[in-house]
């Protein structure tokens, strides 16, 4: 017999749902400027545009970047149900655009001496996925 409920007593996992033409589009080259531009609800989109910045020295447009993607991935974590804490899993691929771009936010937030926002985005990456935290370093 199996238990599905939270033994833990905290909030359910969220679970975005699958947009998958953005992650196909990337995958298969497309420009991250050109998916953003086409799905600018698409946090992997500036996700992927805040590495290839940060990557390129440019840290202040990598913040700007991760920033965007982290604010439309927590309007799409509220539209699933997320009431501002609990597990968002990395193991669910459409989770990991907002994932990412919090990491994104942590890594520049720290580069550019922005402290509190660095440790702030941390504990939230930490929170929300330890998986997520262990594979985006």
């Amino acid at each position: 017999m199996a238990i599905h409920q939270n033994l833990l007593g905290g909030p359910p996992p969220t679970h975005l749902p699958d947009d998958p033409e953005p992650r196909e589009l990337l995958a298969s080259g497309a420009a991250p400027s050109e998916v953003a531009a086409k799905y600018p609800a698409s946090s992997l989109a500036w996700a992927q545009l805040a590495d290839e910045a940060f990557e390129a020295g440019r840290v202040v447009e990598s913040y700007a970047y991760a920033r965007t993607g982290y604010h439309r991935g927590l309007d799409a974590l509220r539209r699933s149900g997320w009431k501002g804490h609990g597990p968002v899993p990395f193991e669910h691929e459409p989770n990991r655009g907002f994932l990412r771009a919090l990491h994104a936010l942590a890594r520049a937030a720290q580069a550019i001496g922005e402290q509190e926002e660095y440790e702030r985005c941390s504990t939230f990456l930490r929170d929300s996925s330890p998986t997520a935290a262990n594979t985006l370093g």
